[in-house]
């Protein structure tokens, strides 16, 4: 019977009542805080965002992870410069490591080209994220960032409700259509009692590299009103195109200015 949230009519067996129980670890895996990156739509530059946090985190000092469950449109690897074929035995599969030692796991890892399409339902694509929690040994990770499908279907929510996410970041751009289906996602997290850390409004300005002015290209920026409503952290992020240049050329790990220190600071807090 479907759920009609009203738990009066429902026996205590419900999972929805109680919780749908949370996936197990890896037995030989160790893995401290799991964060979410999270938007209502695609395009908006949510593995960005998430390459970024992990960036700001190892460089604080912490082993980071990230888990690339964006199934059909993975780009964490490229981004990191990790190539090759994920390693795995009756033990479990062995994520492979950035030069600067952030462990990553994705479908792009398991294909023979890298182009190859996933062309999955939904049911399968969510099993293989929960395989990514389950199978993978995860060594000694502090903060694991999850690059999240976008939208609030089947596999977003089965990540939400099957990983022990501590939060999640959710990733916007200054349009106001992309604002107002990102109250969706809000929402869902709302709905599974899962913390939002807060924002990160991509794409808001252009810095010109000759006077240093920012010039809003797609308008005004939602950041502060975003910030006033909801009373999180919101992070700005720049349309620039040496950012590009690392991120297609797998060394984003070599971005010189320190972005979302701010949500960095707010994820030491969950520690």
């Amino acid at each position: 019977m479907a759920c009609d949230h009203n738990c009066g009519s429902c026996g205590e067996n419900c999972s929805e009542r109680n919780g749908i129980e949370k996936e197990r670890l890896h037995e030989l895996s160790k893995v401290k805080k799991v964060i979410g990156v999270i938007s209502g739509k695609g395009g908006v530059g949510k593995s960005l965002v998430t390459s970024l946090m992990a960036v700001a985190m190892q460089r604080r000092g912490y082993r980071v992870a990230i888990l690339d469950a964006d199934v059909t449109g993975p780009s964490i690897p490229r981004a990191f410069g990790v190539k090759g074929r994920a390693y795995g035995d009756e033990s479990g599969i062995l994520p492979l490591e950035s030069a600067f030692g952030t462990q990553i796991m994705s479908v792009n890892l398991l294909l023979e080209n890298e182009t190859d399409p996933v062309v999955w339902r939904g049911p399968v694509i969510a099993g293989m994220v929960k395989n990514f929690w389950t199978q993978v040994i995860w060594k000694d990770v502090d903060f694991m960032f999850v690059d999240m499908p976008p939208g609030t279907g089947d596999v977003p929510l089965t990540v939400m409700q099957s990983l022990p996410l501590s939060g999640v970041i959710v990733v916007t751009t200054p349009q106001d259509l992309v604002e107002m289906i990102v109250q969706k996602a809000v929402k869902m997290a709302e709905l599974l009692k899962i913390p939002v850390l807060g924002f990160v409004e991509n794409m808001a300005y252009f810095k010109c590299p000759n006077c240093g002015e920012k010039h809003r290209i797609f308008g005004d920026p939602k950041t502060q009103k975003i910030a006033k409503e909801t009373g999180k952290i919101v992070e700005e992020l720049p349309l620039d195109p040496a950012i590009t240049a690392l991120s297609d050329g797998g060394k984003i790990e070599l971005v010189e200015e320190n972005f979302l220190s701010s949500l960095a600071d707010e994820a030491e807090k969950l520690l």
